[in-house]
Parts: structure tokens; sequence; C-alpha cells
């Protein structure tokens, strides 16, 4: 039988199962579209960090208040050490070290010209924040006043919120925050400070920054409360190549009531969980496809035992086992084709739809919604794509064996 009769015969055969067989590539494409979908999501995940662990400088060191867990990154508050300027000039005092610059970070909400938005709050020397991140930059006409208490710079995100048509302030605007802390003795108080935008950033591909408010240290210690205890450290080792000493010294120096962390560190974390990330959505792709695949068994097992006197028919005029083998195997491979096809499509566009769906709201509830679009490597798509074809191959080689071997005789008496 030629292989274009053998095409026909199989997709007939297919045609004639409809239902059944829409079924069953549904299962190859659920499966095969749920590896693509969680693929990308992970590359686009992975890319996302990269991105912003790469914007920092690498000679910098973040110290927080007491021993920081690789998992949680949780300060622990009976071993933990509060950070005020006392610290801050040991700190200094270790060798291998050009710069110690403190901050203070909340949340606060942004009033301008009747529009509000939640926003993070960084205070922080301005004219220092180029230590941490080297390659940022302003747009034209800001100006950055180190000392003016009612200056404040403004990342981009805050300036261009995610589907605003127009900015939510301009340079030289008044702009309103609110913040609010309780005191000792439980009492509600809030505080409200006018502040004039000097400066706008440009996106600096570092997430924290970009959706954030930087203002002057004395202005963030009032208007967060702050009574002179920071919250981080940025410490600037000499070299790149000082970092892991000055890590050490800090260590040694303070044990475990203060934390620091350098983006190696940080970096290093991040691909082990992605590492990890990916070796889980590999087993839960795989046992999709293998529920997939089961389908296809069950599906050409039934057509097998549905169609015996047919085989019995095509064997009697002549065909042989090769060719009964055959024909169940190109109606798997069609199967598997037009599943892994389907799949790898409605995939890729999950992917988008799944990312804008889980779009993540920054951390301490500031700031506008983070969202990482889905990475599609063309290498990947392809491995999926043939991962998907080979099973749903494998999956009819019983059927299409048990097929062959079946005597025409006994076919034949079959009822």
């Amino acid at each position: 039988m030629n292989p274009k009769d053998l095409f026909l015969l199989s997709f007939e055969a297919l045609v004639d199962r409809k239902v059944r067989t829409l079924l069953t590539i549904l299962m190859v494409v659920l499966g095969c579209s749920l590896v693509v979908v969680l693929n990308g999501l992970s590359a686009g995940q992975s890319a996302f960090l990269e991105k912003q662990f790469n914007t920092l400088a690498a000679n910098v060191l973040f110290v927080g208040s007491g021993q920081r867990s690789l998992s949680s990154f949780a300060s622990s508050s009976s071993n933990s050490l509060i950070i005020n300027d006392v610290i801050l000039q040991k700190i200094k005092s270790l060798p291998n070290i050009s710069d110690v610059i403190p901050e203070y970070t909340g949340s606060v909400q942004m009033n301008s010209q009747g529009n509000t938005q939640r926003a993070s709050i960084v205070a922080i020397d301005p004219s220092k924040l180029t230590v941490e991140l080297p390659n940022l930059d302003y747009v034209a006409g800001s100006t950055v006043n180190a000392n003016d208490r009612a200056s404040a710079l403004v990342g981009d995100t805050i300036v261009n919120p995610p589907g605003s048509d127009s900015a939510f302030v301009v340079l030289g605007q008044t702009i309103k925050a609110t913040s609010s802390y309780t005191d000792s003795s439980g009492k509600q108080t809030t505080v409200i400070k006018n502040f004039v935008v000097s400066g706008i950033l440009k996106p600096s591909g570092n997430t924290m920054i970009d959706r954030s408010i930087i203002i002057n240290l004395d202005a963030g210690n009032e208007l967060l409360h702050k009574q002179n205890k920071y919250d981080q450290v940025i410490v600037a080792a000499t070299t790149p190549d000082d970092v892991d000493t000055v890590q050490q010294e800090i260590t040694a120096m303070f044990g475990k009531t203060l934390g620091a962390t350098t983006p190696k560190a940080i970096m290093a974390v991040r691909q082990q969980a992605a590492s990890g990330n990916a070796a889980f959505i590999l087993m839960v792709g795989i046992i999709a496809l293998v529920v997939g695949a089961v389908g296809i068994v069950t599906t050409l097992y039934n057509s097998v035992t549905e169609r015996i006197r047919e085989i019995g028919t095509m064997k009697a005029i002549g065909a042989q086992n090769t060719t009964i083998l055959a024909l169940f195997i190109v109606e798997a491979s069609l199967i598997g084709i037009i599943g892994a096809s389907l799949g790898v499509i409605i995939g890729i566009g999950g992917g988008y739809v799944m990312s804008i769906a889980t779009t993540s709201s920054p951390m301490g509830g500031g700031g506008p919604s983070v969202h990482i679009p889905p990475i599609f490597a063309l290498m990947d798509l392809i491995k999926v794509w043939f991962l998907s074809f080979t099973l749903s191959v494998i999956a009819g080689m019983y059927p299409a064996w048990k097929a062959s071997k079946l005597s025409p005789m006994v076919a034949l008496r079959r009822e």
C-alpha cells in the first residue's frame, strides 16, 4: 500500500470516530500547552529577575537587621540589631569600604491633582543613588537636590502608571504624601507632607526604584516616623573583589544581629530556585503528556477492537502485518501532529494570557503592579513539539502491534 493510501485510510478512520479522536487530541493539546505555558512563564521570570540584579552595582552589599534567611529573607525579631548612627559608624570603620548609605523604606498614599495611588517611599541621600544603580538616568530638566527636604525624585512607573493615558506627575508639580503609624500607646497617627517633583527617573530596570518616590533622608525619617532607625544600609566595597571580604567582616563584627546580602548571593539563590522550578515544571508537563499518551492508547485500542472484522478483511485480501501496523502508527502520528501543533500555538497564547492574569502587586502593597511577559525560545518550542509527537507515536505502538498480530480467520469469525 502506498503512503498516500495509508494516510487516507488512517485519516478516514479518525474522522469516522470524530468525537473520540477530538477528545484524544484535546488531551495531547492540554499536556503540550501546559508545558509551553510553564516554560514561557518560567523563562520570563528568570529573565526579569536577572535584569533586576544586573542593574545593581557589583560592589554593593545590602545590610539589614537580623540574619536573613535564604528562603524568606525575613529578619528574626529575637536576634536582630536596630540600625542607627552608632552602627553606621562601626560599619564605616571597617576596611575595604568606600561608602555607607542608610535608607528608610515604606509605603504611602500619593495624591497628585486629585489622582491617587499607593507608592513605595525610599528615603536616601538622592546623590548616592548612582552608587547602587550606576546606570541611573533622569529625564531632561531634572535636578537632584540632596539637601532639600521638600524635593522628590519620582520613578518612571509612578509617573506613567500601567494602563493610564496621562502622566501621574510632571516636573515642578507638587504632590502630597500621606503616611500613618501606630505609636507605643496604640494611637494611630497620620503624617502628611508636600513635595515638589524636582526629578523624574528614566526606566532603570530596577522595579523597586522605578515604582518609588525618592526623598531626602530627613524628610523620610519625619514622614515615616522612623525615629532614626534605618531599614537598610547600602555598603559599597572599594572594589567588587572586596565584597566577600566586607561581608565576612560585617558578620564577624555583628554576628547574626545584622544580615548582609550581596547581588551575587541573591543571584545564586535565584538560580537554585529557577533550577528547582524548571525541574518541577518538567515533571508536571511530562505527567500531563503521559496522561495524553494513555488517552491515545485507549482510543486506538478501542479502535482495534471495533475494527477487528475490517482488519481481518484487509488481511484476507493480502494486507501484510506491516501494513496494519503502519496504519495504526499513522493514526497515532496524526493525533500527535495535530495535538502538538495546536498545543504549541495555544500554549503561546495562554502564556501571554496567564502573564496578564498573574500580574503581581509590589511587596508591601505600594506602587503599581508588576507585569512579567513570558519568553518562548524557538528551540524549547521545537523540543516540546517533538516530545508530544514522540509520546503520541509510542502510545500508538501497542495497539498497532496488537492489530497487526490478529489472525484473519479469527477476525472474520467475530460478530
